[in-house]
């Protein structure tokens, strides 16, 4: 039975719905507090958490349901209440269903899963005991240890919920990785991926076979010495964008999951793209503007939604998310964006106050079909609206085969391969001479924006089947590196 119900009503659940849906436990039963206020726990005897309950989130982007969770909503705007069971105690689960089913039956809507939620009796928790909190940690957690923090999600797609968020948080602030355990068949979001970072963060993957195995390496998993780890030596973990494979030089010496290796090709793509600017800090700025203009020179029209979590309930609007990174500077502040339905499309960004100003970090992908052509011929057109109008530092481009939807299945999907890399005009300027013109790529580098002060844009072979593609990204970076 699922770890997570979720409702997804109408009308927001306001006070007496909640009290009714916490009721579902007795009327004895405690309450408690968490995340200053923002999560309602429902206690055993001791004042432990069966289910936390997060305050209801207004959804207004179209698709997010299905994306996430594969259910259909009400129409938007509607609410979106989780509701997490502690892990092991099957009437926690109960309880958490009966809690959603409640809220359901009075503010309308649905329940996911429909099977979670069928009962609104009340559940019985006399005498119920759950394991004592592990100290310190987020409401998430399901168990730490001196060196990482693991997460169980029994749900369809692993995303980067307020949960998962307050998770990685907390996880950062301990000087702790983070492990996310899943179900066979589960898949991460980007925003999840690209978060993860290196060892000991893994994603684990349950399996019939193997055990447990990491589902961005194939290295199979056991639990040791206080966290998963590979199961024999282990090199370095590979990176996203170039990963590693069996049977190729430098690959890990862990044995390799097999779940891992069944993958059928589908002849769908990704274009994924990573840029960072960097903007003067006055009270001009608005953030956001570089990444609506790719989206519109990709797509045709600009970005749904964003959220500081996944779902992205907000409306697109570069004026607010200016606004909400103001607030929390200096500190940093991570945004998911997405796309429409009919045109997959997910971005992360990341905002730090930095001496030179506001850096924005953005890592962008689009899904394409088999019988979908990316836009190639716009990626020139978006990198030069980047480098002329939204202080472009610099800029990577990569076609890679993927899923067309944006998921991250736990198998070997093949690494990417790098189509273009874009220099800002202050990068060309900086560089002694014409160092930035005189490259060991085939190609010359094209001139972006004005003659007297261009950026540019250096082509490259953009084809996954080419294995030279990274070898002339590594010399196109050390010639730029050169003293």
């Amino acid at each position: 039975m699922t770890k997570d119900v979720i409702a997804l009503t109408r009308r927001m659940p306001d006070p007496a719905t909640v009290l009714t849906g916490l009721l579902a436990g007795g009327p004895d039963k405690l309450a408690g507090f968490a995340g200053e206020g923002a999560v309602v726990q429902l206690c055993d005897d001791l004042g432990r958490p069966l289910v936390s309950v997060e305050a209801p989130l207004l959804v207004q982007v179209e698709g997010e349901a299905e994306r996430l969770l594969g259910a259909t909503p009400p129409p938007v705007p509607f609410w979106w209440t989780e509701a997490r069971a502690t892990t092991g105690v099957p009437e926690a689960e109960r309880l958490a269903g009966a809690f959603a089913a409640r809220l359901v039956a009075l503010a309308g809507g649905s329940a996911w899963p429909p099977e979670a939620a069928r009962s609104l009796g009340v559940v019985r928790t006399d005498g119920v005991s759950v394991a004592p909190e592990p100290a310190a940690a987020a409401p998430a957690v399901d168990v730490l240890t001196d060196k990482v923090a693991v997460v169980i999600q029994d749900r369809p797609v692993v995303a980067m919920t307020a949960w998962l968020a307050d998770a990685f948080r907390a996880a950062a602030e301990a000087g702790l990785g983070l492990q996310v355990v899943s179900p066979p068949g589960a898949v991460l979001t980007p925003a999840v991926r690209d978060t993860l970072g290196g060892r000991p963060s893994r994603w684990v993957v349950r399996d019939e076979r193997d055990g447990y195995y990491d589902g961005r390496t194939g290295a199979v998993l056991r639990w040791q010495d206080g966290m998963f780890a590979p199961v024999g030596p282990d090199a370095a973990m590979p990176t996203a964008d170039a990963p590693e494979v069996p049977g190729v030089p430098g690959a890990p010496s862990a044995p390799v999951a097999t779940a891992y290796q069944e993958v059928a090709a589908t002849g769908e793509r990704q274009l994924a793209i990573t840029y960072r600017a960097v903007h003067p800090a006055d009270e001009r700025l608005v953030l956001g503007g570089g990444l609506e203009a790719v989206w519109r020179e990709l797509t045709g029209e600009p970005p749904a939604g964003w959220g500081t979590a996944e779902p992205a309930n907000l409306p697109w609007s570069p004026r607010l998310l200016t606004d909400l990174a103001h607030e929390r500077a200096p500190g940093s502040t991570w945004f998911v964006v997405v796309g429409s339905p009919d045109r997959p499309g997910s971005a992360t960004v990341r905002v730090r106050r930095t001496e030179a100003g506001v850096d924005e970090e953005v890592t962008l992908s689009f899904g394409y079909g088999a019988d979908e052509e990316p836009p190639l011929d716009a990626v020139p057109r978006a990198a030069e609206v980047l480098a002329t109008r939204h202080r472009l530092q610099s800029m990577l481009v990569q076609i890679r085969r993927a899923r067309r939807d944006l998921a991250v299945p736990p198998c070997f999907e093949g690494p990417g391969a790098p189509l273009a890399f874009v220099l800002g005009a202050e990068e060309v300027r900086a560089m002694p001479g014409d160092r930035a013109r005189r490259t060991p790529l085939p190609e010359a580098p094209v001139e972006l924006g004005p003659k007297t002060r261009p950026a540019l844009y250096y082509p490259l072979p953009g084809d996954p089947s080419d294995l030279s593609a990274w070898r002339d990204f590594e010399l196109l970076v050390l010639h730029l590196k050169e003293n």
